[in-house]
């Protein structure tokens, strides 16, 4: 067992206890510059001050990265980037345009009258036309999300694979997709040109039951219904042809 060390201004550390103290006056020499009490006061006083520090708040809403991203992009609201920036982004990017209808969308199509921004284009774009008439795969996504930094590549093979059977449109969560020069960017470094859109108000998401996982897979029928949701990771594009099949009957 290890002794604490002896006060070197007291021998008895005791609050109240002044016989220490009177003995020192008696004797001619000097009371303890700082009492017990005192300093633990003072503790009290740095501990508390400290914490305050640790909790207040500081204006950045944007959440810790995980220290295996390799992407600073964070979910920040805004960037100070001008419209000739964002249209060099864009030009930069290279995305595939939004998918095109093949028929008028169905009665009960889950993304019916749904408007977004079609960000390889910047146009307005009704994500009911994506689900009409070919089967549709939804992918959300994150540029804070590692895994979909890992996964969108393979989703842009199995696009390739696909081909026209099946449509493939990339949506980023609503964290940070108020940011779109900083998704083009991110897009521009992985090499993926997929189709994609932006979920800024939480819309899409919430259309398809997609849960706050990412990444997350929608699979949904040519008339726009649900087929299945998949809060998973993909590793390679015979799992995704696996999925298209088992749950939209469609061979890829």
């Amino acid at each position: 067992m290890t002794n604490e060390p002896a006060d070197p201004d007291s021998t008895n550390t005791e609050p109240g206890n002044t016989s220490s103290e009177a003995a020192g006056t008696a004797t001619g020499g000097r009371p303890p510059r700082f009492p017990p009490a005192a300093r633990w006061t003072v503790v009290f006083i740095v501990v508390m001050v400290a914490l305050l520090a640790a909790i207040w708040p500081r204006g950045d809403n944007s959440p810790a990265i995980d220290a295996d991203t390799t992407t600073t992009v964070g979910t920040r609201t805004s960037v100070p980037v001008d419209t000739g920036q964002l249209a060099g982004a864009r030009t930069e990017a290279a995305l595939a345009d939004c998918p095109a209808p093949a028929s008028t969308p169905g009665a009960n199509a889950a993304l019916a009258g749904i408007v977004a921004e079609c960000l390889g284009t910047g146009r307005t774009y009704d994500l009911g036309d994506a689900t009409a008439g070919t089967p549709l795969l939804v992918n959300m996504w994150a540029t804070w999300c590692y895994p979909c930094r890992q996964e969108l590549p393979i989703l842009a093979d199995y696009a390739t694979r696909a081909g026209s059977r099946i449509n493939v449109l990339t949506v980023h969560a609503k964290e940070g997709a108020n940011n779109p020069y900083l998704v083009l960017k991110f897009l521009t470094e992985l090499g993926v040109h997929l189709p994609a859109t932006l979920d800024t108000d939480g819309r899409i998401a919430a259309a398809l039951r997609a849960p706050r996982v990412f990444p997350s897979t929608i699979l949904i029928r040519a008339d726009g219904t649900i087929a299945k949701v998949l809060p998973q990771v993909f590793d390679n594009t015979d799992e995704i042809a696996g999925a298209v099949r088992t749950h939209l009957g469609v061979d890829t």
